[in-house]
């Protein structure tokens, strides 16, 4: 997994990791949830790429649009 940056130091998200449609989000508490195209759509998939890589806004991006859409629960 790759560290978020969190540049605001405000998130809850501690690390990530992603590749072809999907991506795997770990939480400072230790939970970790994957998404994928299937479960979220790709253009949220997409969208949480872009902001995981800026390093800002994927923990209000995921409470805001795809909290519940995960694909499994892996922690």
């Amino acid at each position: 997994m790759k560290a978020y940056l969190d540049i605001d130091h405000d998130s809850g998200v501690s690390s990530f990791d992603d590749g072809p449609g999907f991506i795997r989000v770990q939480f400072s508490d230790g939970s970790a949830y994957l998404y994928t195209d299937a479960s979220a759509g790709g253009l949220n998939i997409a969208a949480m790429r872009r902001l995981a890589a800026s390093g800002d806004g994927l923990n209000a991006y995921i409470n805001t649009h795809v909290k519940r859409l995960y694909a499994r629960k892996e922690r």
